[in-house]
C-alpha cells in the first residue's frame, strides 16, 4: 500500500492553489473569528457538517480547522468557502494535515479491544504486537508466513474484513471456529479454507473492529501496532519486526 506522505506529495498542487485561491477572497479580521458562527453557518449551508466537533485556527492566517470525527476540512472567518484538501507548511517541510490526523487517530496500545481480538503465541510471548488483518489479503498472507521467523511473541489478531463479502465470510467462519489460532494459520499460511459457521451468530466483534478501524482512519491490511503506540502500514518484514521489538525492550529497560 502506497505511503499516504507520497500520495499528499503527488496532490501537492491541489491545496495550494485552493488555498491561493481563498488567500484572495475576503479574509480581513479572520484572525478575530468566532467560531460558533463558522460552525453555524456551516452546519445550516453543508448537511454533511450539521454535527461539527471543533474548530480552531491554523498558523495560515484567516484559515481555520474544520473537523468532523477525524474528517478536516478548512474555511475562511464568514465560513463562506470550503477546502477539502491538505495544508502545508512550506516552510518547516511538513504536511500540517496530515500530522493533525496521525495525532488524531492515535491508539494507544494498552487500549486496543482486546477482547475483539484472538491470539497466536511463541515461545514465551514476552514481546507483544497486534494486526488488523483481512484473510483475503494476500499482503497479510505473506506478513504471516514471514512472522513465523519471530519468536517469543504474542500476535493479537484483529480480523477486519474490508476487502470483499467474502473476507467477512471468512472472518465469521475463523472467529467461531473452536480453535480460532488454529483456523487462521490454516488457512493464511496453509491455504486451508476454515469450516463454514453460517449458522455462527456470534461474530459482533467483526463489526466492532470495523467500527474501530473507520474512527481511527485503518485504511489497509496488514496494520500492525506495537506496544510503544507505534502504527505501521503494511507487510513489514520479520526483520525490520525484530529490530523494532529489541528497541522497545531496549526503551523498557531505561525507563
Amino acid at each position: 500500500m502506497a505511503p499516504t506522505s507520497t500520495r499528499a506529495r503527488a496532490a501537492l498542487w491541489k491545496p495550494l492553489a485552493a488555498s491561493a485561491l481563498l488567500a484572495l477572497g475576503s479574509l480581513s479580521g479572520a484572525a478575530h473569528a468566532d467560531a460558533d458562527a463558522i460552525r453555524k453557518t456551516l452546519s445550516e449551508r453543508i448537511t454533511q457538517l450539521k454535527d461539527i466537533d471543533e474548530v480552531r485556527a491554523t498558523p495560515m492566517q484567516g484559515l481555520f480547522e474544520v473537523r468532523k470525527g477525524t474528517d478536516l476540512f478548512y474555511t475562511n472567518a464568514s465560513g463562506d468557502f470550503l477546502i477539502q484538501g491538505e495544508l502545508y507548511d512550506t516552510k518547516a517541510m511538513r504536511n500540517l494535515t496530515e500530522d493533525r490526523i496521525n495525532a488524531l487517530t492515535a491508539v494507544e496500545f494498552s487500549k486496543l479491544p482486546f477482547d475483539d481480538a484472538f491470539t497466536i503465541v511463541r515461545g514465551d510471548g514476552s514481546r507483544k504486537i497486534a494486526v488488523f488483518a483481512d484473510p483475503n489479503c494476500g499482503y497479510c498472507k505473506r506478513f504471516e508466513r514471514d512472522l513465523r521467523n519471530v519468536d517469543n511473541i504474542t500476535v493479537h489478531v484483529f480480523l477486519y474484513p474490508i476487502l470483499s463479502p467474502d473476507s467477512f465470510e471468512k472472518s465469521r467462519d475463523v472467529w467461531c471456529a473452536e480453535d480460532k489460532a488454529t483456523a487462521w494459520n490454516s488457512w493464511m499460511i496453509h491455504g486451508k479454507t476454515p469450516a463454514s459457521q453460517a449458522s455462527c451468530d456470534k461474530h459482533e466483534a467483526l463489526q466492532r473492529n470495523l467500527a474501530f478501524g473507520r474512527q481511527y482512519k485503518i485504511t489497509g491490511t496488514p496494520t500492525i501496532f506495537f506496544e510503544d503506540n507505534a502504527r505501521v502500514p503494511g507487510a513489514v518484514p520479520a526483520e525490520r519486526i525484530e529490530q523494532r521489538l529489541k528497541e522497545i525492550a531496549q526503551s523498557k529497560k531505561k525507563s
